[in-house]
């Protein structure tokens, strides 16, 4: 073997050496545990080690393997999961002190599968109070540091899992997205993930509760994150699937390309406000490296982007309005505070005909940008509009905040899959840039593959030493 530690290496990279008897499990085990141990005090990216758990694990695959029995894709290799997301027998903390004990029955159906296919679990990842800001801070388990620089954002609201990732404490995360939560971290700490077709991933958790807001239900998933692609979409195609718990999941069928090179659509610099210049230079690059992999990329937006955005906030925000009477006093104040600025500016819904209306605009929105992406089936734009934030800039500038993550919401309001990808790093800063693929209802794949593609021109060198 060379001088490569296991940590080093990605999903399937390592799940191919634990194949290959390179390396026992137990000995990749020890080496991201390791890891953890030498950088997490300083990050805080994960909140609740499983090292036992995880080392007992780890000693019942390497048996499993000598006995000779069959074991899954992933057979392992080590897994971070948000603390948002249940796992028997853990709490699913939510990042507030109130439920700072309220532990799970069971596994939520991504978990669930991920253990099927042979990850194991070795711990919960942080998030801000109630997954509800862009920032990973929690009243609870305190601040995650962005590996880059830790005067900036590390994003969120899946910042400790995208940490986690970017350092090498982890191979492979599960995170969730109502409002780009999957994505502002990826594109923040330089990894990659994808937000999936609405109901491709169960999404069903019973803390704090098992019956969810419409808006969680129409616009909420669960998803893969990873420092490469490869990983994502192989973790991707382990979730995929119905489940009881979910009655809104599906099974997706997979869908060929179109014949001939797939158009891109090329929006550089989002409506709706400012785009940072150092921003549209990487959105920029990665529509060249799109176009020398055999994509036609053309300078357009999609339909009523604009009115989308407003959609989704005042979709989300109204629908929380029926919860946020309980939810207000388990948060902290700078959680508070965002929340009330974010929702400000938002209309109110004054009665219950205002959401039918509402739900009208959506499904108007969600026939125009169909009918675009028959014909341009990707979208390609920043994740956000400028570098990530100063530490508190989301709380003192909450509207700035809102403005600048605009690019990531629409794919929540209509539900489809949107990919993150790095396209390299900010040269004056060091931070990385990433950019969104967002794509038709059910066409996840076509996301990947561009997202590959950018990838293999612009990617990061990660994890982080």
């Amino acid at each position: 073997m060379s001088t490569t530690q296991p940590w080093q290496l990605s999903a399937l990279e390592l799940a191919r050496h634990i194949a290959a008897r390179d390396w026992s499990c137990t000995e990749v085990m020890d080496a991201h545990l390791a890891r953890i141990h030498a950088l997490n005090p300083r990050l805080n990216a994960i909140v609740h080690l499983l090292e036992d758990e995880a080392r007992t694990a780890a000693k019942a695959a390497d048996a499993a393997l000598a006995r000779g029995d069959a074991v899954g894709p992933l057979h392992g290799v080590p897994l971070t999961v948000k603390a948002n997301i249940d796992m028997a027998g853990q709490a699913t903390t939510w990042g507030v002190a109130p439920l700072a004990h309220a532990l799970a029955p069971r596994d939520a159906p991504a978990v669930q599968r991920l253990r099927a296919a042979g990850a194991i679990p070795l711990g919960r990842t942080n998030l801000p109070d109630m997954a509800l800001r862009i920032h990973t801070d929690s009243s609870l388990h305190g601040l995650t540091l962005n590996p880059w620089n830790p005067a900036r954002t590390c994003g969120g609201s899946s910042g400790g899992e995208a940490v986690a990732l970017a350092t090498g404490m982890s191979a492979l995360g599960l995170g969730t997205d109502v409002g780009g939560s999957l994505r502002n971290p990826a594109s923040a700490c330089g990894i990659a993930s994808i937000r999936p077709s609405r109901g491709r991933v169960p999404d069903a958790s019973v803390i704090p509760s098992e019956d969810r807001l419409f808006a969680l239900q129409a616009m909420n998933v669960t998803g893969p994150m990873a420092r490469r692609v490869a990983d994502v979409r192989a973790a991707l195609g382990l979730l995929s699937g119905a489940d009881p718990r979910d009655p809104q999941s599906l099974d997706y069928a997979p869908a060929p390309k179109p014949a001939g090179r797939m158009r891109v659509a090329l929006m550089a610099e989002p409506p709706g406000g400012r785009t940072a210049p150092e921003v549209v230079v990487h959105v920029r690059r990665a529509a060249l490296a799109l176009e020398a992999a055999g994509y036609e990329v053309v300078e357009t937006a999609p339909p009523r982007f604009e009115e989308a955005v407003a959609t989704w906030a005042r979709l989300l925000i109204g629908d929380f309005g029926l919860v946020m009477p309980q939810m207000l006093p388990m948060m902290g104040a700078d959680a508070q505070r965002f929340i009330a600025q974010a929702g400000a500016g938002v209309p109110a819904w004054e009665t219950p005909l205002d959401l039918s209306a509402l739900l009208m605009q959506r499904d108007g929105i969600a026939r125009a940008w169909s009918l675009f992406m028959a014909d341009t089936p990707l979208l390609l734009s920043p994740t956000w509009t400028q570098l990530p934030f100063e530490l508190g800039f989301d709380v003192a500038h909450t509207a700035e905040t809102v403005e600048l993550m605009r690019p990531v919401v629409p794919a929540n309001l209509l539900g489809l899959p949107s990919a993150c990808v790095p396209a390299g790093r900010d040269e004056a800063t060091g931070l990385p840039v990433g950019v969104l693929l967002t794509g038709p209802l059910g066409r996840d794949e076509w996301c990947l593959d561009a997202a590959e593609a950018v990838e293999a021109a612009l990617g990061l060198a990660t994890p982080i030493s």
